[in-house]
């Protein structure tokens, strides 16, 4: 009968019909499924947060806000806050030209740079800092020269930089460059015929467009470079107060036994990157609101 039933609809009803029946299942699995879920997200995401709060606040709260306002925590979080600050806008300028070129462009090398964008995501960030401590140390392949000038990179601010802009310049480009494959060429063709130049265009045109994906890709830039550790721990070189990051604060206080202030410390980070989720959900959503307008309009 339900075939029968079936040869009567209209073509798209059928359609309708039969994507229904495919993916219908039965309530034992959709909650066999949504148990399973929820079981990995509670165990390997939600517990050990909590953990990290409750053992932050186990011995109270001033041990907990002594933890916090630590010289070498504060020094460790400005560090950590000026690395991010400054990778954010060399990523953010690399990312959108990068996506820019890929996207609306065709040249000699075009896959060859798409393989280098995604090299951090296959090379280990730990051997990234084994990479710049090679060519910056002090005997590495510049290093004479650098320290003949006086120039310090490696175990220094510098390093620490250049380090977590390996880490996190893949980022920006990977998510506008589908985004602006997507979109085409047309719109900036269009502007272009009726006389606006370059930077009109993309001002006006582009960044509208891409204003989304772009917020999107400097929030996980931003996550990924205020969190990175590997890499950073190979060039930070783990000088209390100068070149320690959070991560790496944190790591320091929990070799020393002082478990309380790294727990206090670690939720710090946990605290940035709940908010930096937030922030995300809240770009996501407008991101999906901007989508359906612009589908209405063009309805």
């Amino acid at each position: 009968m339900a075939g029968a039933t079936t040869l009567h609809l209209g073509g798209d009803q059928a359609t309708r019909f039969e994507s229904r029946a495919a993916t219908r299942e039965t309530p034992l699995v959709k909650w066999l499924i949504l148990g399973t879920a929820l079981s990995f997200f509670t165990i390997f995401l939600l517990m050990p947060l909590i953990a990290v709060f409750i053992e932050a606040l186990r011995k109270g709260w001033e041990t907990y806000a002594t933890a916090l306002i630590d010289p070498d925590a504060l020094s460790a979080l400005r560090l950590t806050l000026l690395a991010a600050v400054i990778a954010l806008p060399l990523n953010l300028v690399f990312g959108v030209c990068a996506a820019w070129a890929i996207a609306k462009f065709e040249f000699r090398g075009k896959h060859f740079l798409i393989t280098l964008i995604d090299l951090p995501f296959s090379v280990s960030p730990v051997i990234a800092g084994l990479i710049y401590v090679l060519v910056f140390g002090a005997q590495g392949w510049f290093g004479p020269w650098l320290s003949e000038h006086d120039v310090k990179i490696i175990f220094a601010v510098p390093g620490i930089v250049l380090a977590t802009v390996f880490v996190t310049f893949p980022f920006i480009a990977r998510e506008l460059i589908p985004l602006m494959q997507a979109q085409g060429k047309e719109e900036e063709e269009a502007a272009i015929v009726l006389g606006a130049n370059g930077l009109q265009t993309f001002w006006h045109v582009t960044l509208p467009n891409i204003k989304w994906g772009l917020l999107y890709g400097v929030i996980l830039t931003n996550a990924r470079a205020m969190g990175e550790f590997g890499a950073v721990s190979v060039v930070s070189g783990h000088i209390r107060g100068e070149t320690n990051t959070l991560p790496l604060h944190v790591e320091i206080l929990y070799n020393e036994y002082q478990f309380a202030a790294a727990f206090a410390v670690a939720s710090l980070l946990a605290l940035l990157a709940l908010v930096t989720l937030g922030i995300k959900t809240w770009v996501e959503h407008r991101a999906a609101v901007a989508y359906r307008n612009s589908q209405d309009d063009a309805s």
